[in-house]
């Protein structure tokens, strides 16, 4: 698998070229989404909309955390992080 659109080097940008970094932004904000797109569904489903549940499953929620990493609508606070410079 390669992420092609938004391109690495974007991504790295938005997180001070920390791969790590990048990959628990990312994983992270894809569980939220994954959360609230979980919510649609159920949501969906109780109102009977195939389109509803078809507009929440057309994107891989990972995706679209790289996508918002891009256009840097996810960020983090560096004085939460614990690193240890080596």
């Amino acid at each position: 698998m390669t992420i092609i659109e938004p391109s690495i080097d974007s991504l790295l940008e938005q997180t001070d070229n920390d791969s790590f970094l990048l990959c628990a932004i990312a994983s992270k904000r894809a569980h939220d989404i994954n959360d609230m797109m979980r919510g649609q569904r159920e949501r969906a489903i109780q109102l009977s909309s195939a389109v509803e549940i078809a507009k929440a499953t057309d994107k891989k929620a990972l995706s679209m955390a790289f996508e918002e990493v891009s256009r840097g609508e996810v960020s983090y606070d560096p004085a939460t992080i614990d690193a240890k410079v080596h």
